[in-house]
């Protein structure tokens, strides 16, 4: 008889079975912080695009949001970004990860996924 499958190697069918993936694949605080910090000075870079009209800034917005996060999974969590899988749902869950940090209820969504953050 076959084994079942390893659900952590499945590729998510949908956002609602992609997003307590995205928080496994987040447990350690340092490799959160690296995210939050790419997160936030992507999203600066991006304002500051459009205030300024240097759009070469947009360029570097990516470069420089992806690279915090991708060191965070290959030296802190040693995992593969999930980026590489989902690039648009890792977006949007990179973002919502900040907000909820941001809002004090990050923790509260790890607990409501059975995610035990180290």
């Amino acid at each position: 008889m076959a084994e079942a499958p390893d659900p952590a190697l499945q590729r998510p069918g949908s956002y609602a079975e992609f997003w307590p993936r995205y928080l496994g694949a987040h447990r350690r605080p340092g490799s959160r912080a690296l995210h939050f910090a790419g997160t936030l000075v992507a999203l600066a870079l991006v304002v500051a695009a459009i205030a300024t009209g240097h759009w070469w800034l947009l360029l570097a917005a990516p470069v420089v949001g992806y690279a915090g996060a991708w060191i965070g999974h290959f030296a802190i969590e040693g995992n593969r970004p999930e980026t590489f899988g989902h690039p648009l749902w890792s977006l949007f869950s990179d973002v919502r990860m900040l907000l909820l940090w941001l809002l004090g209820r990050l923790d509260a969504e790890f607990r409501r996924h059975g995610v035990a953050p180290k």
